[in-house]
Formats: structure tokens, sequence, C-alpha cells
């Protein structure tokens, strides 16, 4: 999954900056329905990831079924916030 291919998926540009809040949430919405769909499990975690930095991600335990990937996802979290406090 190409970062900037989502974001044009789902929120019809790459400038951020430029989204209406009304077009965000139902690009968000749009992510967590296919998040909902999505098999593989590293396309579940990239969906999942992509909604987490924008505030809107699941819980763990209602995305991942296997403990792995959920410690995957608190690893995950757990640099996110130590990038954001730097």
């Amino acid at each position: 999954m190409d970062f900037d291919d989502q974001l044009q998926r789902y929120f019809g540009t790459t400038d951020l900056s430029s989204v209406h809040p009304e077009a965000m949430n139902a690009g968000l919405e749009r992510m967590r329905v296919d998040l909902g769909l999505e098999t593989d499990s590293g396309r579940r975690f990239a969906f999942w990831a992509v909604l987490y930095m924008f505030g809107a991600a699941p819980d763990l335990h209602s995305v991942f079924e296997d403990d792995a990937d959920r410690n995957s996802a608190r690893d995950f979290m757990d640099l996110m916030d130590r990038a954001l406090d730097n």
C-alpha cells in the first residue's frame, strides 16, 4: 500500500490541508469499512495504522484477533507517541 495512493483513494487528494471536514469524515468511514472487509493481515494493519494516525482507529481487540498483531499495533502506537513527543 502506497500512502499517497491511499490518500488519493479515500480523500481525493494527497494534500490533506485541502480536504473539507465532511470529506475527511467520509474518507475515514470508507477506510474503516475497507478495514472491516480486508482479510490480509498486513493490509489490515496498514489500514489500522493510517486510521490511528488520523485518530480514528477502532479498538485493537475489534480489529486484531491474533495477540502478535495486537502487540505489533501497540508497538506502533508507542513509536508514534514517542515520535510526537520529540
